[in-house]
């Protein structure tokens, strides 16, 4: 990260001025609106500042390990959890755990096939025997993956636990980068990136690992910085004194990871984020997928704010209770994004206006926040930030309104695997929302225009309505199967030649 502290500090002050505008007499238009906007306005710069936190310039200097001791090889258990995915996908994980450098190490796959109803649990363990190794299937279920993790925890007895996901393949020197770490005894775990091999295969893969790459490349960077990185789940070595301190993986919610996590901290445990890739596995390569995962991600991490707030969690630094609070109110982003969304409308369709003030006056305050705000943004993350990735944060509303509701009226989210291979069919009506939204700008539009003119109100809430239209586009086009419908103009047009040709002939 390359950001200063100066600048952190200029966009602040360009944050409070902002702020300070909308709590000048006389901006207001329809009250209620104007109270959700500023409400919305509010939420943007609490998850700035937060953000600011993460970013922070500083080094870390509470640990005392040596990244080279030769006398230093505690006793592992590598854990691949399986539950109904390929073979082919698994035994390639496997394969790659078994190649790791290590003198002290011993690799079981933890298959969750049987109690998870799939038709291919039997086939995981001949997998394990061909390979030569462990299988531990579960028989008795709950918990789900966390479960599964707890399971094989009470039959085996190494020092440090390490877990992959069935289809994130480790580097052969996975844990010659990653153990010495515990040579420090306070060292709870140790987490490292999850990379996207398959990130240039598509469009959704590429956003999904854009995204990634902002958290994993930024944001768990700064956390660590302040011992607040948490466990993603797979890519992770666990000390086994450590779960036992917290009884093990949280089984409660399907953000079993980050609640283990925030148990861990509260025990006194350190954490420890190494940014270098150790390991490759697969982002989900359909709409679909991502959508279900990002609503598991989104439902957990809100169940995390409410239920288990960490403002009010015992045994933790005030940065860390700042760090985990700023990673599940991102979720909430979902509820400002359709404020946003819906005041172009009201005003261009109904008429009615939140706000009551001139444009230029507005752009004075708003416009030198916004652009230092994604100054910041891009600088921290040298640049990484993409488009596409913004564009997906920002059309994942509709997903994160649907976890929030879900907690509201107590509907239960079941666990499940992402598939790791492309699942068929157009996905298109996953962003009906945004395209009705389209549509309804550009009637709007229309009829502002032919009512009123193209007067400073008009001509801003039309701008306003063709940003966010703009940011949906690149998840719309995800969202389509473009090439099915090429293929059927295409044929379309090659059956109109033939029959043109037929009839040319028949003259």
């Amino acid at each position: 990260m390359r950001i200063t502290r100066r600048f952190l500090i200029i966009n602040m002050i360009l944050a409070i001025l902002y702020i300070v505008w909308w709590l000048i007499p006389g901006h207001v238009g329809n009250l209620w609106l104007y109270n959700f906007l500023l409400i919305g306005e509010v939420y943007h710069l609490l998850v700035a500042s937060l953000f600011w936190h993460t970013i922070w310039p500083g080094e870390r200097k509470d640990l005392n390990f040596f990244l080279k001791r030769d006398d230093f090889y505690p006793s592992v258990d590598i854990f691949i959890t399986v539950a109904g995915e390929p073979e082919d996908v698994v035994k390639k994980t496997v394969l790659a755990a078994k190649s790791i450098k290590y003198p002290n190490s011993k690799v079981y796959i933890l298959n969750d096939g049987f109690v998870s109803n799939k038709s291919n649990w039997r086939d995981i363990e001949l997998l394990a025997t061909d390979i030569g190794v462990e299988c531990i299937t579960r028989t008795v279920g709950g918990g789900a993956k966390a479960g599964n993790i707890n399971n094989a925890l009470s039959q085996t007895f190494s020092d440090i636990v390490v877990i992959f996901d069935a289809d994130m393949v480790p580097y052969q020197n996975f844990l010659e980068n990653v153990i010495p770490y515990f040579s420090d005894p306070s060292v709870g775990f140790v987490q490292t990136p999850q990379y996207y091999a398959n990130f240039s295969k598509n469009d959704i893969t590429a956003g999904a690992w854009e995204q990634q790459e902002l958290f994993f490349q930024t944001i768990m960077v700064g956390k660590d910085k302040t011992n607040s990185a948490f466990l993603c789940g797979t890519n992770v070595a666990i000390r086994r004194i450590c779960l036992n301190d917290v009884r093990g993986l949280n089984e409660e919610n399907i953000a079993e990871d980050f609640l283990t996590s925030l148990a861990i901290h509260q025990h006194g445990w350190k954490s420890v984020y190494l940014s270098k890739v150790l390991s490759e596995g697969l982002s989900p390569e359909d709409p679909l997928s991502y959508v279900k995962q990002q609503l598991r991600w989104a439902r957990g991490s809100l169940e995390v704010l409410f239920g288990y707030n960490p403002l009010f969690k015992r045994g933790m630094s005030w940065s860390q209770k700042i760090e985990y609070l700023g990673s599940a109110l991102y979720y909430l982003n979902g509820v400002v994004v359709f404020i946003d969304m819906i005041m172009p409308i009201l005003f261009l369709i109904f008429g009615i206006l939140a706000i009551s003030s001139l444009t230029t006056f507005f752009a004075v305050f708003f416009l030198p926040f916004m652009f230092a705000s994604l100054y910041t943004l891009n600088k921290a993350s040298e640049g990484k930030v993409t488009f596409r990735a913004i564009s997906f944060s920002q059309s994942l509303w509709f997903i994160q309104i649907m976890a929030l509701l879900s907690i509201t009226f107590g509907m239960k989210i079941e666990f499940f695997v992402t598939p790791k291979k492309k699942q068929a069919g157009n996905f298109l009506y996953l962003a009906y929302p945004h395209m009705i939204y389209i549509i309804l700008i550009v009637i709007g539009s229309v009829l502002a225009l032919f009512r009123w003119g193209f007067t400073p109100s008009v001509a801003t809430n039309i701008s306003w309505g063709v940003f966010n239209a703009i940011l949906f586009i690149p998840f719309i086009k995800a969202c389509g199967n473009w090439d099915l419908f090429y293929d059927l103009r295409h044929k379309s047009l090659v059956s109109n030649v033939k029959s043109t040709e037929t009839v040319v002939e028949e003259v």
